[in-house]
């Protein structure tokens, strides 16, 4: 299928992001969105560093919000493959879940932010195709997390206090927001310390429901503790 220019006549596709300038192109434009935020830069700052003229890169992608789109979901396709790794190397659940947040450390560390956090700042001004994009990479996490959780509590690694799914939203949503705390410090280790503590909630809530069930069946059923002996400390203390 060919496509139309804006004054009707047909001309060759455009190769999208299958060669090596329009690769380069989004690797400029996700730098400076995960920077700056979509909304700041132009196709200028692009062009510039590129090397490239502003007719050139309307070539590779005719608008902004057609390089918004695909920026999201380039890094959308990254996270599926990073997810789907975890999934296929990592055991256990407590580990898979933090080797998911060192995904969110790592970038901070690179001095930059994730890159559907930063656009989700500004969805109101965003192109209807890259709302739906970026609700794609939400739901992508917040399902592939709720799964891991859902799973850490059959196996007695984690402790919900609410169904998976809102769990997971909760998470995700406690990791992005951190994140834009943390940068406003110039500091990743306020993030990862705050990540470690939500991971470690979920363990230790684990464990004291372990042990509260140990005590329950330590006792059988129906039997009372004896109560202290005539003179004993506790007799003692019950008669004063």
């Amino acid at each position: 299928m060919r496509e139309k220019s804006s004054s009707g006549s047909a001309r060759a596709p455009r190769q999208g992001a299958s060669d090596a300038t329009s690769t380069r192109i989004l690797d400029v434009a996700e730098r400076l969105v995960q920077t700056r935020g979509f909304n700041g830069f132009s196709y200028a700052d692009i062009a510039a560093e590129v090397g490239i003229t502003k007719a050139s890169l309307h070539y590779h992608f005719a608008t902004k919000a057609e390089l918004g789109r695909t920026l999201v979901a380039r890094y959308t396709d990254a996270f599926t493959r990073a997810l789907k790794n975890i999934t296929d190397s990592v055991p256990g659940a407590a580990e898979r879940l933090r080797a998911y947040v060192k995904l969110y450390t790592d970038v901070l560390r690179d001095e930059r932010m994730c890159l559907c956090g930063m656009v989700a700042a500004e969805y109101g001004t965003l192109p209807a195709p890259m709302q739906l994009a970026l609700r794609v990479f939400f739901e992508l996490n917040e399902g592939w997390v709720a799964s891991l959780l859902e799973e850490g509590q059959q196996a007695g690694a984690f402790a919900l206090r609410a169904a998976p799914v809102e769990a997971a939203r909760m998470l995700v949503g406690a990791l992005e927001g951190e994140m834009l705390v943390a940068r406003a410090y110039a500091d990743p280790d306020r993030f990862a310390s705050s990540a470690e503590l939500l991971v470690a909630q979920l363990e230790d809530g684990a464990r004291g429901r372990a042990g509260a069930a140990r005590t329950r069946t330590a006792r059988p059923r129906g039997v009372r503790a004896a109560p202290p002996r005539a003179g004993s400390p506790g007799r003692r203390a019950a008669t004063r």
